[in-house]
């Protein structure tokens, strides 16, 4: 293939996707599946040239203010996934001499924003958060997230299954934290694998893993989770309950929960019940009140945790959007509190960074139902024997009180937890 008809269609997908009407994923995955003369290999660079401008718009942007061409021709030259010399072919020798001096740009030359890539609101509150940690972090969200994979406890072993995909030739590490955990070298093509296939492994993020395990649902139990999505969290409870008891996996999105039909399939459960709902206030869930002995709160988020997997989040997301999931955020926790029985556990969680959306949401919880009694995340996850279960926790008198995992500390997404025992 041309190198130029690669470029052309980089710069095509760049237009569209920095329009930011529809999340990245879903326009890169809709043009891709268009793109039928791409073999895998140039569908990689398509998609990762696109994720890597996203990661560094505003450095690119900067940069290309001083070459000529169309805007998203330049910003796809500096951000191109692929080979050096594989992009000299569709490049003009202005434009060859224009990415000779950019590259040549030292990083004390540029401004803050260009060196953290975050709009102004967001690098603020970031850094009100952390201080000096702010830089470390920043740094982190822009490099890719590698691969984790959960081993399906119900079907596989953890060092059988390491075994197994290293004979795929994939090589993978146990997860520091997560017992059900192991990182994968690169990218490969796991949904090809006999273990995927077989539900021996669902790709899942180690910090998603930890907070089923912070809900620690036993077997019989009666368990919700009150914003299952696509079920990733659904499945690893549902597997360490052994498949017994009734899970609830409720979500309002209807289409979200479809796609936890062929996951639940492979995984071998038979105690989850999957249900949409219309809302917090559903009839269904008037049902079930006072009945769960455990329930976990998932709640919708900014998301802003998965910046090395959604760059296109931090430029989509806006201070008025995270005031609104705010008030979502407490509606949902009251609402799905509801639901647990005297001596149940319940678990409030979010993939975000910021303080007003989890210490605040849990501290005014807390304040507002006295009946909920705060259980410290760090002896939970010391109670199941996890290593190092006290450096994934921030917060309350012993450092203890929420879970908490960054990005740059953990090599997880950023995660937050808080977790009650309803008295």
């Amino acid at each position: 293939m041309h190198p130029k008809v690669l470029l052309d269609a980089c710069a095509e997908l760049l237009r569209e996707v920095l329009r930011f009407e529809h999340p990245a994923d879903a326009v890169v995955s809709r043009s891709l599946r268009a793109q039928r003369q791409f073999g895998p290999r140039e569908r990689a660079t398509l998609a990762e040239t696109t994720y890597a401008v996203l990661r560094r718009k505003l450095l690119f942007e900067r940069l290309a203010r001083s070459g000529s061409g169309a805007r998203e021709r330049r910003l796809a030259i500096l951000g191109f996934a692929g080979a050096r010399g594989f992009l000299d072919g569709a490049l003009s020798p202005q434009e060859k001499a224009w990415l000779r001096d950019c590259d040549a740009v030292a990083p004390q030359e540029l401004f803050e924003p260009e060196r953290h890539n975050l709009p102004a609101w967001l690098a603020e509150r970031l850094k009100a958060q952390l201080g000096a940690d702010f830089w470390p972090l920043a740094e982190s969200l822009l490099q890719p997230a590698p691969l984790d994979l959960r081993v399906n406890t119900l079907k596989a072993k953890r060092a059988q299954t390491q075994a197994q995909l290293a004979q795929a030739a994939i090589e993978s590490e146990e997860t520091p934290y997560s017992p059900w955990g192991l990182r994968v070298q690169g990218k490969p093509a796991i949904n090809r694998l006999e273990l995927f296939t077989s539900g021996a492994i669902e790709v899942q993020d180690e910090g998603s893993q930890l907070l089923a395990l912070l809900l620690d649902a036993k077997r019989g139990e009666m368990v919700t989770d009150f914003c299952a999505g696509a079920g990733g969290k659904t499945l690893a409870i549902g597997a360490s309950m052994r498949s017994t008891g009734r899970l609830y996996a409720l979500d309002v999105s209807a289409h979200r929960l479809d796609a936890l039909k062929p996951r639940l399939a492979r995984s071998g459960l038979s105690n989850v019940h999957p249900a949409a709902i219309a809302h917090e206030r559903d009839e269904r869930i008037k049902r079930l009140a006072g009945k769960m002995d455990r329930v976990l709160v998932d709640a919708p988020c900014s998301g802003l945790g998965t910046l090395r997997r959604n760059p296109d989040l931090k430029w989509r997301q806006s201070p008025d959007s995270v005031q609104e999931l705010t008030l979502k955020q407490q509606a949902i926790l009251e609402s799905a509190a509801r639901l647990v029985k005297p001596g149940g556990r319940l678990v409030y969680a979010t993939c975000s960074l910021l303080a007003e959306e989890n210490e605040a949401i849990a501290e005014a919880f807390g304040a507002r139902q006295r009946d909920f009694a705060p259980l410290p995340a760090g002896q939970v996850l010391a109670d199941l024997k996890l290593q190092q279960a006290a450096s994934l926790c921030a917060g309350g008198e012993d450092g203890q009180r929420y879970l908490r995992l960054w990005p740059h500390r953990h090599q997880t997404d950023g995660f937050f937890a808080a977790v009650w025992q309803r008295r």
